[in-house]
């Protein structure tokens, strides 16, 4: 096992409050034992519901299942949350050995990247014992939890589900660690002006930092302005998880992440026949339609999805500004978030910043308006240039085509690529039926209003659609 750095992992069995929930994390290194307590708190009493105490511990493990041969439950656990394990551990460490090991990051040392490009041997899981551990909620389906990061796409969502009558919940995670200041200026705003706001704090950020600074085969953990993370990819369903006592208090039936559209095309989805996710498994729609059937069998009957996916970020840009200008101006889209003041500010040239000075000059919006100075613009040029932007390669095309429409002095020229600005369906990323049927057609509506029809996905080759077939599907899809 080249990849090995520990003997075993152990978690030990959840202590519950009316406001905490904790748990030991141990990790054994050439025998030496070292620990870390996981800690969840909430600001109101909570229901003392074991299993999700026993979820929300376990799933930050789903990431080292390539690194350890044995990984410990020192507690009982239901067949049907294992399985959920299992499998996201072996999809994980497939998008892990392809997109942070053999696709070199500069996060594992050379030496211990195997040679030989092919799946690697996975840890043992063992719990206590396996009982049946039965949940039953019946939740209330225009109750909807938005995940809101201070990110574009989580800012929107609320927006539109607000407006369309929806009870919307936004729930912030403060994982401690540096995406909590993403999400600063929205929560302070959201506490004020929202009443069903909800925060979990969690030290679960410091928790991954700790195994990662452990681990052998890892360089530069912890390396100021990282764009990724070392090693960890599996993230988002601990924060989901982290409010389910949330979601059972309130009786929330819909949880939404702020997931926008990706084009499949170009991409194969394997690695010397590995198969993977581009390290976005949880955040695909194959993930979000496995929690929904999974919440589905394990009785709480929750709905994973997106309200975002059919469109790009160009458009969910251009909708935030025009339609929800209030939310536009909380949005914080950066890897290296800062005080300046009283304020939380973008870098303006990292990765994600570059993507947003981009959407937001195609759409004739000042990038001043959320904090991005003249310099960041007047370089934008540059750094995209020299391929610091990580987009779609015909969002990025049409976004430079629109900026330079608008603005010919712009350095570089774009090529127009129509369906970037439409409303998209393909069989991979974007689903008919991702939008739960009550509530499609409104949301279609309002997306139609900043959009140039429906596009669905023949092929390699975009052909309109009708409202209809986008509200019901097509005959071949």
């Amino acid at each position: 096992m080249l990849l090995k750095c520990f003997d075993y992992i152990v978690i030990e069995k959840p202590k519950i409050s009316s406001r905490r929930i904790s748990s030991l994390y141990t990790i054994s290194i050439d025998g030496e034992e070292k620990k870390f307590k996981l800690i969840h708190t909430y600001k109101e009493k909570i229901p003392k519901n074991e299993v999700f105490a026993k979820l929300m511990v376990i799933t930050p493990a789903i990431n080292y299942g390539l690194f350890t041969p044995e990984i410990l439950f020192n507690f009982p656990l239901d067949p049907r949350d294992l399985k959920f394990f299992t499998e996201m551990m072996e999809l994980t460490a497939n998008d892990i050995l392809v997109n942070r090991i053999y696709k070199r990051t500069g996060y594992v040392k050379e030496e211990f990247i195997p040679k030989e490009i092919r799946p690697q041997p996975l840890a043992k899981v063992t719990p206590e014992g396996i009982e049946m551990e039965d949940i039953e909620l019946n939740p209330d389906y225009n109750k909807c939890a938005v995940m809101l990061s201070g990110g574009k796409e989580s800012l929107l969502t609320y927006g539109i589900l607000k407006e369309i009558g929806c009870n919307v919940y936004p729930f912030f995670f403060n994982e401690s660690g540096g995406h909590w200041k993403v999400a600063l200026t929205a929560y302070k705003w959201f506490k004020e002006n929202e009443s069903n706001t909800k925060k979990v704090w969690s030290n679960v950020d410091r928790l991954y930092t700790f195994i990662e600074r452990n681990m052998k085969i890892l360089q530069n953990v912890g390396k100021p302005r990282a764009e990724i993370y070392p090693i960890r990819l599996f993230f988002f369903e601990h924060y989901v998880f982290s409010f389910l006592p949330l979601i059972e208090k309130y009786n929330i039936g819909n949880v939404l992440l702020g997931n926008e559209y990706d084009d499949p095309r170009g991409l194969t989805y394997e690695f010397h026949g590995i198969p993977h996710f581009y390290a976005v498994l949880d955040q695909s729609q194959f993930f979000d339609k496995y929690m929904t059937r999974w919440f589905a069998e394990r009785g709480l009957n929750i709905r994973q999805w997106s309200a975002v996916r059919p469109i790009t970020g160009l458009i969910v840009e251009r909708i935030l500004y025009n339609r929800y200008p209030e939310l536009f101006k909380l949005q914080r889209s950066c890897h290296s978030v800062h005080k300046e003041g009283d304020d939380y500010v973008p870098c303006g040239t990292c990765f994600k910043c570059n993507g947003i000075l981009t959407f937001l000059l195609a759409n004739g919006i000042d990038p001043t308006l959320i904090k991005y100075k003249r310099e960041h613009i007047e370089t934008l040029p540059k750094r995209i240039a020299k391929g610091k932007v990580r987009l779609d390669e015909d969002e990025l095309k049409h976004s430079l085509y629109l900026i330079k429409q608008r603005n010919p002095d712009f350095p570089l020229r774009g090529e127009r690529r129509d369906h970037v600005e439409m409303i998209h369906f393909d069989d991979r990323n974007s689903h008919f039926d991702n939008i739960p049927s009550e509530f499609r057609e409104k949301i279609y509506s309002i997306f139609e209003q900043y959009t140039k029809g429906y596009v669905y996905l023949r092929g390699d080759e975009w052909v309109e659609i009708t409202k209809e077939e986008a509200l019901h599907g097509i005959h071949n899809s």
